[in-house]
């Protein structure tokens, strides 16, 4: 599955001269947690979240005297946006995006990875075309098992491995995926299990899988 296809492709966004009290007041209303920040031709500038505007919220610390004092607080990204007024200057920049075309784990990873709850989704201008969120994600997975198995037999058995898949049997149950009967090549029985868990919603894979030809075998004797 890709990203494309569980986004919301007709996002909110903001320009960098939004004022703060009008990015809070939609994030309240839409019951979101981030804005990006596109410019005029709908590139994404950054991101502007709750985490941002709790900076300002906060107030400034109290400031120590001294080399410790500058040691200790710095010049830290934080203290310029304890000024901010406009969302341009409290965004966070540049954004983490990801494409329409990718796979939805690689989306899944990035947002574990960089601790973020949402992600533009950005054309090859850069251009934002939607918004992928955890929800999303977790929605997808909690899809029931006959779109799961679809999906595994039409997306991964045929487009991705161009197996007819006749002599294949995909059994799904909550989740947890079964593959069995006979394959041509080795490596394709080697490879399916590992694209069949990269499914949303696939909780587990267990295989009963044979192969008519050991490809693997007559690459060993060509390399020696």
């Amino acid at each position: 599955m890709k990203v494309k296809e569980l986004m919301a492709d007709n996002p909110i966004a903001i320009g960098p001269e939004t004022p703060l009290k009008d990015v809070a007041a939609i994030l309240v209303e839409h019951r979101i947690s981030g804005l990006p920040v596109i410019s005029e031709q709908r590139t994404v500038l950054g991101v502007v979240s709750e985490a941002d505007i709790l900076i300002k919220e906060q107030g400034p610390e109290p400031r120590r005297k001294g080399l410790a004092g500058w040691l200790l607080t710095g010049d830290l990204p934080e203290r310029g946006k304890l000024a901010a007024r406009k969302s341009g200057e409290a965004m966070t920049s540049p954004a983490i995006t990801i494409g329409p075309n990718a796979h939805v784990a690689e989306a899944a990873r990035v947002m574990t990875e960089h601790g973020i709850k949402r992600l533009p989704v950005v054309n090859a201008e850069g251009r934002l075309v939607g918004i992928l969120t955890r929800s999303d994600l977790v929605r997808a997975f909690a899809r029931p098992d006959e779109e799961i198995e679809r999906e595994i037999r039409e997306d991964v058995v045929r487009r991705t491995l161009w197996l007819d898949g006749q002599e294949l049997n995909v059994r799904v149950q909550r989740g947890d995926v079964m593959l069995s009967g006979e394959l041509e090549r080795r490596t394709d029985v080697a490879l399916l299990p590992r694209l069949v868990a990269r499914v949303p919603g696939v909780v587990s894979v267990n295989t009963v899988l044979t192969w008519r030809w050991d490809d693997r075998s007559v690459e060993r004797r060509t390399r020696s």
